[in-house]
């Protein structure tokens, strides 16, 4: 049972913050010496700091639809960005909304594939067909924000308001895009960040993608997250009701591109690189080193974008940049807690903030994510603020599948069948208690299929003291979190530890099998 009275009188409200690719390491209440986060700190302050929490799977839809329902990717079935979370999924935005809850989806969706149709690729005829109406899939298609603007849906997975962006950085769609229309930008401006040849001012010699927005900050996308959650919040109080709203920042995604006076916050030459930056990658499967063999240049050539080896001059670029794109969310975060705060809803609000999935960053000298678990992708950072709990810190095992849980234990809501989560509840009360003693990330690239050369699934187990890592080409990954943190010497090579991959190969199956979906879909007379 929840410590919180589920009285209507009660009920609390729940800010629901998401990042896009956003580093567990890339905070300053994580310990980053440059970028400055007083915000989210203040955030850190107040709650409970999960320093290992990890995802379910590091690439965005799969692991946003396994916030959304409680559930691995491989049992609601978007494993990749190919694919739109089935609309009839139940989510835990859906049990607070018919509880009574408010509730609203400001920012990034991506349940959808609109944004990622590049990623679709036909493989021949359909393994199954679709019970539901044509267009139900379509809520996320930047075409639909062109023109005529359609109504939206009454019901987007529990969200009974939608206010969408669609692309990162100055590709903008969804309600957004005319959100800036009306402020009188150029559409073609709008949509100028994804084409390498054009002529934005300070873009970097090192990487295209690199480069302020050419567009006002009270136009870009992180602007218009906060103010319409700020405008949300502000409405739904005045009606006396709980509400829970998913604050979703497309940033620090790349392209990296935040407007003035954010890019110019830091200078590229005050980036340390990582410390393994200069990993030879001796141990590493084929991808890995292919990877690495891609530069910023022939990246910029491909219809969408993978991982690449980068040089110093583009990580510190691309970092820098990256820390100015974080420190403008956390001015965004700000302006909604002191929203929160002067309506005299502080005591009474939940507080998440976390990510997606993390990036790379220049560790073992590549970018970006994508079939690669080091802990720069797989790691994200989590708080749960709940005002009736004290401040703290925990090492416990956390999952992106646990969050459906303890949002619904903490707001006193029973859960649903198939959620595969545990609440972290438990660490909440004792910051030495352990929920889970090990962490699933399912990773599925459907593209192999057709385009060989990478494997077609990699399966990763966390533990206390390892990772451990095996996809369908039999490639083994071990290493020791305890000794060796950066992730440096396969200790499944060369039989360098066989107790120690016997251990963890025991946990990834135990895992898998717990994983199993047992979901029931409607209810069955006796």
């Amino acid at each position: 049972m929840s410590t919180i009275d589920p009285t209507p009188e009660c009920r609390p409200n729940v800010l629901f913050v998401i990042c896009d690719q956003l580093r567990a390491d890339h905070l300053s209440f994580a310990g980053n010496p440059v970028v400055q986060t007083p915000n989210i700190d203040s955030l850190a302050a107040r709650g409970t700091v999960f320093d290992r929490a990890y995802v379910n799977n590091p690439v965005c839809m799969p692991n946003r639809s396994t916030i959304m329902t409680g559930r691995m990717p491989s049992a609601h079935g978007v494993v990749f960005n190919d694919r739109s979370l089935p609309i009839n999924a139940a989510t835990f935005v859906g049990r607070l909304r018919d509880e009574g809850w408010k509730t609203a989806l400001i920012g990034k969706s991506h349940l959808q594939h609109g944004m990622s149709r590049e990623a679709v690729r036909e493989y021949g005829h359909p393994g199954e067909w679709s019970p539901f109406e044509e267009g139900w899939d379509t809520i996320e298609h930047q075409e639909r924000y062109v023109g005529d603007n359609p109504p939206d849906p009454d019901d987007f997975y529990g969200f009974g308001r939608i206010e969408l962006t669609i692309g990162h950085g100055t590709w903008n769609g969804g309600h957004h895009y005319r959100w800036a229309l009306d402020k009188g930008i150029d559409p073609d401006v709008l949509r100028s960040g994804l084409d390498p040849a054009a002529p934005i001012a300070g873009r970097s010699p090192h990487w295209w993608q690199v480069h302020p927005a050419p567009i006002p900050e009270d136009a870009y996308s992180t602007t218009f997250v906060a103010e319409r959650t700020i405008d949300f919040i502000e409405r739904s109080h005045g009606w006396g009701e709980p509400w829970m709203v998913w604050c979703s920042f497309p940033d620090p995604h790349h392209p990296m591109a935040p407007p003035e006076p954010w890019f110019s916050r830091h200078h590229p030459d005050e980036i340390e690189l990582p410390v393994t930056f200069d990993d030879p990658g001796e141990d590493w499967p084929s991808h890995l080193t292919f990877f690495r063999s891609l530069s910023a240049d022939n990246e910029g050539k491909r219809p969408y974008v993978i991982p690449f080896g980068a040089t110093p001059e583009v990580v510190r670029a691309a970092t820098a940049a990256t820390y100015g794109m974080i420190e403008m969310i956390d001015q965004g975060v700000g302006r909604i807690l002191a929203t929160i705060d002067r309506l005299g809803a502080t005591e009474n609000t939940i507080v998440v903030f976390t990510s997606d999935h993390g990036d790379m960053g220049g560790d073992h000298g590549l970018l970006l994510k994508g079939v690669m678990h080091f802990q720069g992708c797989v790691r994200t950072p989590l708080v749960v603020v709940d005002p009736t709990r004290a401040p703290q810190r925990t090492r416990s095992l956390a999952a992106s599948v646990d969050l459906p849980s303890t949002v619904l234990d903490l707001c006193g809501v029973d859960g649903y069948h198939g959620m595969q989560g545990t609440t972290l509840r438990p660490v909440l009360d004792d910051p030495t208690a352990t929920v889970r003693d090990a962490v699933l990330v399912e990773d599925d690239f459907p593209l192999a299929a057709i385009q060989p050369g990478w494997p077609l699934r990699t399966r990763t187990v966390i533990t206390d003291t390892h990772r451990y890592t095996r996809d369908t080409d039999g490639f083994e990954i071990l290493y020791d979190l305890d000794n060796d943190p950066d992730e440096l010497t396969n200790l499944a090579m060369g039989h360098r530890d066989p107790p120690a991959r016997t251990a963890a190969l025991d946990a990834l199956v135990d895992q898998m099998t717990r994983a199993d979906d047992l979901t029931r879909p409607v209810n069955v007379e006796q």
